[in-house]
Order: C-alpha cells, then sequence, then structure tokens
C-alpha cells in the first residue's frame, strides 16, 4: 500500500512539472554522488527543479498523460517523445527560465573520481615520466603494464611518458589498482545533458545554434528565393525591391546619357562625373577603397586618358557594378 502511494504521488508530481514547466535537460547520471546531486539540487533552487525516478515508472506516467491528453482532443505528442529515449540512468532538470543558466550549474558540479575497473575511460590517461613515490616493492604493477621504470634514489622512477588509459577502452584492475596507489584522478564526473526538451526532445548541439546563426540562414534564404524570382521573372516580397533598384539605375543611366538632370539621383551622377575628386571629399573618402573610384586612389584606378587630369578614361554609367557602390539606394553615391 504503501509503494502504491509513492507510485501515485511521484506520478502527480511528474505531470505536474511537465504541465507547468516549458522546457528541460534530460541528464544522464552515471557515478554522480547522492552529496553531489544534493549540490546540485541547493544551487538550482529557485531556478529549476531535478526530477529522478525508474525510467519504467516515468514511461507509464508519461503513456498515461499522453491517453488522457489524448481522449480530452488535446494530443501531445512532445510527452511521447520523451519515451523514447528513456534509457539508462536518466533524470529531468524542469525550468521556465534559461537553459544557459542551467548549463552552467552543470558544468560547475563535476568532480574528478578515480579510475573504476571495469568503467569505459571517458578520456586518455597519461602517466607522465619521472619518480612515482612508490617503493621498490610496487614494482610488479609497472611490469604488469610493460611500464619501462628504474630504482632510483629508493623509489620506482617512470622512464617514459606512458598512456595507461584509452578513450572509450574498460579499465583494467591493474590499471585501476596503479592509478590508485599514485593518487591520479583522471576521471570527471557530473550530470551529462543528453537531450533537450521543449516542445519536443532535441540533441543538446541545440544550444549552440544563436540568433545570429538563425538571422544568417534567414538572409541566405531570403538571398536564394530572390535570386531565383529573379531569374525565371517572378516579382514578390524577396525579388521586388531588386527589380525597384534595377529599375532606378536603368532610369538614371538614360537620364545621364540624354544630359536629362531633372531629379536627384541623376543630379548626383553628373556632379560625380563632372569633379570625382570633389565628390570623394565631399562623402569622406569613402568610395576610394572602390573598383572604379573616379579619385584615382581606388583599387581599380587605371592611367593614361583623359578624365580631368586625373588619368582616368571616361566611364559610362552603364559599366558602373552595384559593387562600386553607385546608386545602391536609388538616390546616392558611394
Amino acid at each position: 500500500m504503501v509503494a502504491k502511494t509513492k507510485k501515485q504521488a511521484y506520478f502527480a508530481h511528474l505531470e505536474e512539472c511537465l504541465k507547468t514547466y516549458k522546457r528541460a535537460f534530460i541528464v544522464h547520471a552515471d557515478f554522480v554522488g547522492s552529496k553531489q546531486i544534493s549540490d546540485i539540487r541547493i544551487a538550482l533552487r529557485g531556478k529549476a527543479e531535478l526530477v529522478f525516478g525508474k525510467n519504467t515508472m516515468v514511461r507509464r506516467c508519461l503513456r498515461n498523460m499522453c491517453a488522457a491528453a489524448e481522449a480530452a482532443g488535446d494530443p501531445r505528442p512532445e510527452w511521447m517523445a520523451i519515451v523514447d529515449v528513456m534509457k539508462g540512468n536518466l533524470g529531468f532538470m524542469f525550468t521556465n527560465g534559461e537553459l544557459d543558466d542551467l548549463e552552467k550549474v552543470v558544468k560547475e558540479f563535476v568532480k574528478p573520481a578515480a579510475a573504476k575497473a571495469g568503467v569505459l575511460a571517458p578520456v586518455d590517461c597519461f602517466i607522465p615520466k619521472g619518480p612515482t613515490g612508490l617503493d621498490p616493492a610496487q614494482t610488479s604493477f609497472f611490469q604488469a603494464l610493460n611500464i619501462a621504470t628504474k630504482i632510483n634514489k629508493g623509489t620506482i622512477e617512470i622512464i617514459n611518458d606512458t598512456k595507461v588509459l584509452t578513450e572509450g577502452v574498460k579499465v583494467g584492475s591493474s590499471e585501476a589498482a596503479l592509478l590508485v596507489k599514485m593518487n591520479v584522478k583522471p576521471f570527471e564526473y557530473g550530470l551529462v545533458v543528453h537531450y533537450v526538451y521543449e516542445g519536443g526532445v532535441f540533441d543538446p548541439s541545440v544550444l549552440k545554434i544563436t540568433d545570429s546563426i538563425l538571422l544568417a540562414k534567414f538572409m541566405e534564404g531570403v538571398g536564394s528565393v530572390a535570386a531565383l524570382s529573379l531569374a525565371i521573372g517572378m516579382p514578390n516580397a524577396a525579388s521586388v525591391p531588386h527589380l525597384m533598384m534595377n529599375a532606378v539605375k536603368d532610369i538614371t543611366a538614360i537620364a545621364v546619357e540624354a544630359e536629362y538632370y531633372e531629379f536627384d539621383a541623376a543630379k548626383r551622377v553628373k556632379e560625380y562625373l563632372d569633379d570625382p575628386e570633389a565628390w570623394c571629399a565631399k562623402c569622406g573618402g569613402a568610395c576610394c577603397g572602390r573598383r572604379r573610384c573616379g579619385c584615382g586612389q581606388g583599387a581599380g584606378a587605371r592611367g593614361g586618358g583623359g578624365g580631368g587630369g586625373h588619368g582616368l578614361r571616361p566611364v559610362r554609367l552603364e559599366r558602373l557594378a552595384p559593387a562600386d557602390g553607385f546608386l545602391q539606394h536609388g538616390h546616392h553615391l558611394c
């Protein structure tokens, strides 16, 4: 009866957390001690709630919740997604705040640990050459691992740097005993984020996605849509600004060729062509790095010919590429 009451209380608590909190970390807790878990709970107080339980209970609770929600006409597939990943020593770290704060706590509470026999090594471990502080009676440990040693001043000294443990390979009893004798704790254990829950279950790599990355991806997509739309002649929200800009450039080019300077863009082009040096002085030299800068200081300036003493040939407006900075907004140069 008591066990049944505890199960019901756990089911109610987990259901309340899933309905109350918007997001969570699903964390792995192998080799994390109770004191370490207690310290994490204290650090999370007021920010998040840590919930652990048997996977069978978690899966049963989630299935019951999903069935009840579907019967009520409000299906919750994001809950069912959790069922598929509940394998191993997993728990929940629920929050309504930012996941970055939880990630800091997870990284903070990591403790060094000695190597245990039969455990998969999470990292490589090397023993540096030099004195070990062990007496010659301990030589057998080094011999079992084929580690070259010598006796120096009454202690064992390792001749060369030696790799003792390899990442992903089980720790042997000899390696574990040797590292314990040398007081080496090569491993670090703490909560490890395996999944992120927020309207579904995601890989923790999503935490590396920033607003700038999303904006760059969006702008790349808009650029592709605009290029495709311009190529097939389809006006839409992405291509219309480019169509308008091209139209303004064409009108301005025709006006300059026809010597019709009744609107602002044509007047500015005329001003530039008449005295490029004065225009560059006016714009603060911002155009001097352009490919066809009229002041003669640009990267593509060429000597020989006319151009009002600047060593430039007269440049026709239709030859000016958008990269030159001319008429980029339809009303000004540079």
